[in-house]
């Protein structure tokens, strides 16, 4: 019997298998008659509920107890910032582990588990990774409310309002930052991690100016794009620094304020569908082109209009422009289109 609990325990754990958003390890630790003793931990009391409510459909006979497993999320969460300008979010816990995606500075997370220096965290979109933890700082205070987004690319953060003075540090793209003052079109900011300096005017947009229709979403986006030509290709990066392709389309939707979620997959599948003619700012998906069944997405661009797109991809190493009936491999593996605007 406690073979066929095991193997009901991994069937339900498959009902949970985006490892990304979704976290179910229950095992059964004995079986004591008809009571089960359960141990592991699920992400939160919904996902305990459901298994246990599996479990019972299948084993009516016996009792489960799940005292011993622990549930992540907190009714009192734990809240932590980035606290430098940009840190990884691994697979595992260790820099050698697969960068899952990166944290911006001032990012919130909220903390589910700790293993000596890392912290497992859960972003405010459900994505999950493990963080360094001395690259987080605890908010003993509220925080002002943001009043601009950094556009440009990288944004040098210096310790007077002048060209010539001493670097502070490095803002990148995509940064929501509060301003303090300002002097001859410079603004002085205060970020978390007792950073503290001028940046350019020009290198901020006020959160208040942000596009609000359609046109301007697309034409904004599409103007954004131009400014990260030439960034690197990097797994899991979604900065000025490096990027993959569906982390610069997520940081071109943050830059005007719109939110989609990290991996292309996720992007396909919860955006809007669009037919052909294209317009700037939709998304174009890459993949198997469902020759296997539904289609398996594994790259993500964004559209210049008509076939043209701007895109990060390894092939170039990098952001570039390409025409997606001139390249071969672009071209045979196009899947569909979607936008997450005007929705």
């Amino acid at each position: 019997m406690n073979e066929q609990v095991s193997a009901a325990l991994a069937e339900v754990g498959q009902l949970f298998g985006d490892t990304r958003t979704q976290l179910c390890q229950v095992e059964a630790a004995s079986l004591d008659g008809d009571c089960c003793t359960l141990a592991g931990a699920v992400l939160d009391g919904e996902t305990l509920a459901s298994v246990l409510l599996n479990l019972r459909d299948r084993f009516t006979h016996i009792t489960f107890d799940a005292s011993s497993v622990g549930v992540l999320r907190r009714p009192a969460p734990i809240r932590l910032a980035v606290a430098t300008n940009l840190t990884g979010l691994y697979a595992k816990p260790s820099f050698l582990a697969e960068m899952l995606s990166e944290l911006l500075s001032g990012w919130g997370v909220e903390v589910l588990r700790e293993q000596e220096r890392w912290c497992f965290v859960r972003q405010d979109d459900g994505y999950l990774g493990w963080a360094y933890r001395p690259y987080l700082a605890e908010c003993s205070t509220v925080p002002p409310a943001p009043t601009h987004v950094v556009y440009e690319p990288v944004s040098l953060l210096r310790s007077d309002p002048a060209p010539d003075a001493a670097l502070v540090t490095r803002i990148l793209g995509g940064t929501h930052v509060s301003a303090r003052k300002s002097d001859s079109g410079w603004i002085n900011l205060s970020l978390i991690g007792d950073h503290e300096g001028w940046t350019q005017a020009d290198d901020l947009r006020p959160l208040s100016a942000l596009p609000t229709d359609e046109a301007g979403w697309r034409a904004q986006i599409v103007a954004d794009a131009f400014r990260f030509v030439g960034v690197p290709y990097l797994w899991g990066g979604c900065s000025a620094l490096g990027t993959d392709c569906s982390g610069f389309v997520r940081l071109l939707h943050h830059l005007v304020g719109l939110s989609v979620p990290r991996d292309a997959d996720m992007q396909f599948n919860a955006g809007k569908s669009v037919d052909f003619p294209y317009q700037p700012g939709d998304l174009f998906f890459f993949g198997d082109n469902g020759r296997s069944g539904s289609p398996k997405i594994t790259h993500v661009a964004v559209s210049l209009g008509d076939w043209r797109i701007i895109h990060s991809s390894r092939s170039r190493n990098g952001v570039y422009v390409d025409d997606v009936q001139g390249v071969a491999h672009l071209r045979e593996s196009f899947v569909a289109a979607r936008t997450f605007i005007g929705r």
